[in-house]
């Protein structure tokens, strides 16, 4: 049977495995990674399932679970935004049928060390790895997917390429899960452009590469400004932008003061994220506006 007919599609597959090194057979390609947990949500889940959710994290998993009938099981991280792994094996039960991790984590920029996925993963239950700012921590589970049958990646042409708004998800998967992925999702819901995109991408990596690295400096160098601020608390970030709690003052207030210098940041005040920011990370030029605007603000 095939699948995957258009061939528009199945070259797009054969790039995308060629970059990640893996086998064509293994890659799944949608209209954006927000797509793909819907997919993976639909193929494991029925009404009345759990799904194990380590918050703060990426609010997609908990919003797209509730949407497909299932119920989620949050398990807080810890006051650095580390999983609970032992919290996360009591929580199994006969109705879990997926555990959902990401790393680097979104909102907060850590990543997950390998041995703490492994022992999740070695529970048996279906673990998706979120690796959507993989290029900019430079470390994945992907090599392990040829060893673990219940484990699958997710990565994106958004961050790292620019392609947002092309939306280029895909995932690497075990070969039998991503047959059954294909047999589930509409065939031709990426765009002729979206494929172009990342075609011409990926012929320009060095560029785009060169890009991520020069991201990575500015991100360490962000980072030690931003520690200066005693009312600040910065986050160490694997990803293209920092977390910080804002300790003095209110973050909602930080964040009007500096829209009114032009300058745009995300503002949290939910459970787990109270009186937080979250930074991207930009050009250097981006980074003296921001602390000539702390700098100001603290005046």
């Amino acid at each position: 049977m095939n699948l995957y007919p258009d061939p528009e599609q199945l070259e797009l597959r054969r790039l995308l495995a060629s970059y990640v090194g893996v086998n064509p057979e293994q890659i799944v390609v949608a209209a954006g990674g927000e797509r793909l947990i819907e997919l993976i949500l639909l193929l494991f889940l029925n009404p009345g399932d759990e799904v194990i959710n380590c918050v703060p994290t990426f609010d997609v998993f908990r919003l797209k679970t509730e949407i497909y009938g299932g119920q989620v099981k949050n398990i807080p991280r810890d006051e650095n935004f580390a999983i609970n792994v032992k919290a996360i094996k009591e929580a199994i039960s006969e109705k879990t049928k997926i555990i959902l991790l990401a790393t680097p984590n979104n909102p907060t920029g850590n990543i997950i060390p390998l041995d703490n996925i492994l022992e999740v993963v070695e529970t048996g239950i279906p673990v998706l790895v979120d690796e959507a700012y993989y290029e900019f921590s430079g470390e994945t589970v992907v090599p392990l997917i040829s060893r673990y049958d219940n484990l699958m990646v997710l990565r994106t042409m958004s961050k790292w390429a620019g392609l947002a708004g092309m939306r280029i998800g895909y995932g690497v998967f075990p070969a039998k899960i991503a047959e059954y992925l294909l047999r589930i999702k509409p065939i031709y819901e990426v765009t002729a452009e979206a494929t172009i995109a990342v075609r011409e991408s990926l012929e320009d990596i060095d560029y785009l590469m060169g890009n991520v690295r020069a991201i990575i400096a500015e991100r360490e160098r962000l980072f030690q400004e931003l520690s200066k601020f005693s009312f600040l608390k910065p986050f160490p970030s694997r990803a293209n932008f920092i977390f910080c709690h804002v300790l003095k003052g209110s973050a909602l207030e930080l964040h009007q003061a500096l829209r009114s210098r032009g300058i745009h940041i995300c503002c949290f005040n939910l459970p787990l994220l109270e009186n937080s920011i979250r930074i991207t990370v930009g050009k250097p030029e981006h980074t003296e506006a921001l602390i000539k605007a702390f700098e100001e603000i603290a005046a």
